[in-house]
């Protein structure tokens, strides 16, 4: 696993042992086996961004912190120049730039993600989490799979749904993909 994904087991343990909330009982509140937390606690598994959601959103905690250790600390306005979100490289399918990272108290999560074209016969990486998203493609033309429906988007297309739903997005075209992500 890659150093960023060890420090983002390392701040989501300390803030359950911070809480006093056992590992056992986390892995119930998400859902999940408690081997399975286990290894993305001990940074042994990557964590789908949802279930990073999902503990940021239980421990009130800004998904930024948990993302890249520092404190948004803006609140007027914040300017996020071209290239310079934090970057969340976490998974092979997908990179992440957050293009909110340093306001604090947001209402969204607002990323850049990119996916790079990979062999037909690869396997999708399904997640889910709570609430809403928007995606906006920029770049290039995706599969979205939501709860089984698949939808070709291109450039200029949008889509909006509920996030709780099983969903992963694979670029098309041998062609890298960029689109806009808004998690509500």
């Amino acid at each position: 696993m890659t150093e960023q994904i060890r420090q983002i087991a390392a701040r989501i343990k300390e803030i359950r042992e911070i809480s006093g909330i056992s590992v056992e009982t986390l892995a119930q509140k998400l859902g999940l086996d408690t081997d399975l937390y286990n290894k993305y606690e001990s940074g042994e598994a990557d964590i789908p961004v949802g279930i990073v959601f999902e503990i940021s959103e239980l421990f009130n905690v800004e998904l930024s912190v948990l993302l890249g250790g520092d404190n948004p600390k803006l609140h007027i306005y914040s300017v996020v120049r071209n290239g310079k979100g934090l970057k969340l490289e976490r998974r092979q399918q997908y990179r992440y730039e957050s293009l909110a990272f340093n306001f604090i108290h947001k209402k969204a999560e607002i990323f850049m993600v990119t996916i790079d074209p990979k062999p037909e016969d690869t396997m999708l990486e399904f997640n889910s989490h709570p609430g809403q998203e928007f995606n906006y493609v920029i770049k290039g033309a995706m599969m979205t799979i939501i709860d089984g429906h698949e939808i070709i988007m291109n450039e200029g297309d949008s889509i909006y749904y509920d996030s709780g739903y099983n969903h992963a997005m694979k670029a098309l075209n041998n062609e890298q993909v960029k689109f806009l992500a808004i998690i509500l």
